[in-house]
């Protein structure tokens, strides 16, 4: 309960009172540092310290702090900068004390660095922390997946070749600038009249033969790609872009591949071997159900009865959601210590294997929303089983809520570890959110029985 006192003591002052979200993460990391101390060795690693020189480097409280209130607040680095100044809270929360604030490349460079696993043990601590308080106490779950979107456009075979020629080009064009020697032909004209009429056309015949002619431009556009990547350059720029050359070569030579077969053999590719983006190659394509093909990556996550998150995973590929049962009981049992006694979940986790193991785990009640074939869900009454079902379905609210309230239905971070690490950045900001209104709650009953 010290955190609930702490917390009422807290909430006299003006300040804080206006802000409850920050008042609770600010004495939750007062008093526990062990959550800081987690995400420690991220932030400093690579980094040396010195006692010369300006010494104006966040610490890494204060960097932690300020990635929370710039998920709370739904922030970009640059707007993250600009609070520092202009609002009390934030430099408050953030411990500037009177201090110049520090820069966006300063904070994007130490955030950026924190891991995925070190952000799941900091869930799990926070989930803990709830327990201690009465605000969750593990007995009933309910979990379901949701699709968190890449920021990339419809994938299309033509928009992918014509994304490959422009950023050869781009590429090839300030690599030129730094080295002479490397030279280069500029394609885009032609490919991109190819582009256009390709997207206009539908006769299957006629596409064909404009695929012809946009391969054959883009094998020459390969080509000087390879050849530049064979020679040498000098400067810490020219091999930066180098670098980037040597990524984008065998991504334009998958992109080459999948569109041949497709649209000049007519074969049909494995999702396996496409690419949906060179800019976020690690998309995957999504498909749930009879809906729409998506693009980005399925997280599957569980909640309790307050509401909380209890456990995120963000997967690769698209898994079946009856594989994800049976390896996410396993997380939670083994993360929190404590076996459920009711697990609710929807249709796609039913399974006679995930009914048996739940059984084998110890759990009284396992109810799927529909079941497969013959079996039937196991619970102690029926009363009990329409009662989960029903529950069950309030994790959708929950799903909406994380990714309306965090702006999740699309992730901005670019690459597959910063994807995942806004992923759990986001779900531990709305945790906050969840626990601050039932502290909120606990402290009006409070009140009125007073």
């Amino acid at each position: 309960m010290k955190l609930f006192n702490d917390l009422t003591l807290k909430f006299e002052k003006p300040q804080w009172k206006r802000n409850t979200e920050f008042a609770l993460m600010d004495t939750i990391l007062e008093q526990h540092p062990e959550l800081i101390a987690l995400l420690a060795e991220d932030i400093t690693r690579g980094s040396s310290t010195s006692q010369f020189g300006r010494q104006d480097t966040p610490s890494v409280e204060q960097i932690v702090r300020a990635a929370i209130f710039k998920e709370m607040k739904g922030l970009d680095y640059r707007q993250l900068e600009y609070a520092q100044m202009d609002s009390r809270i934030c430099a408050s929360f953030i411990k500037l004390d009177q201090r110049e604030p520090f820069s966006f490349q300063m904070f994007q460079k130490y955030i950026s660095k924190i891991q995925t696993e070190s952000l799941e043990q900091v869930l799990f601590e926070i989930n803990k922390l709830a327990v201690s308080e009465g605000l969750e106490d593990i007995q009933s779950i309910r979990q379901d997946s949701t699709v968190v979107k890449s920021n990339i456009h419809y994938p299309t075979n033509n928009a992918l070749v014509w994304d490959c020629i422009r950023e050869s080009h781009r590429l090839l064009a300030q690599l030129h600038g730094e080295c002479k020697e490397v030279s280069f032909r500029d394609y885009r004209k032609g490919a991109k009249r190819s582009y256009f009429k390709i997207n206009v056309t539908k006769s299957k015949e006629v596409r064909a033969n404009l695929f012809l002619k946009q391969l054959e431009t883009f094998t020459k556009c390969i080509n000087q790609v390879s050849n530049a990547v064979k020679k040498k350059v000098k400067g810490e720029r020219g091999k930066v872009l180098m670098a980037a050359l040597d990524e984008l070569l065998p991504l334009m030579r998958q992109v080459f591949s999948m569109t041949w077969r497709k649209e000049i053999l007519g074969e049909k590719v494995a999702n396996s071997e496409k690419i949906f983006s060179i800019y976020e190659a690690h998309t995957d394509i999504i498909v749930k159900g009879g809906r729409e093909a998506e693009f980005g990556h399925k997280v599957n996550l569980v909640t309790g009865r307050s509401n909380l998150i209890l456990d995120c995973q963000v997967l690769k590929g698209n898994p079946h959601d009856s594989s994800l049962y049976q390896p996410t009981m396993d997380r939670v049992i083994n993360g929190y210590g404590k076996v459920p006694r009711d697990s609710s979940t929807d249709g796609g986790y039913a399974s006679l294997a995930n009914l048996d193991y739940g059984v084998d785990k110890g759990i009284s009640n396992i109810v799927f929303n529909k079941v497969v074939g013959s079996m039937e869900s196991r619970a102690s009454s029926q009363n009990m089983e329409t009662r989960l079902k029903k529950w069950r379905s309030g994790i959708e609210a929950v799903i909406s809520n994380w990714k309306r309230g965090f702006e999740m239905r699309i992730c901005e971070w670019k690459g597959w570890l910063h994807f995942r690490a806004k992923v759990f950045w986001s779900v531990i900001a709305y945790n906050f959110r969840v626990m601050t209104r039932l502290i909120l709650e606990k402290i009006q009953k409070k009140k009125a029985f007073a």
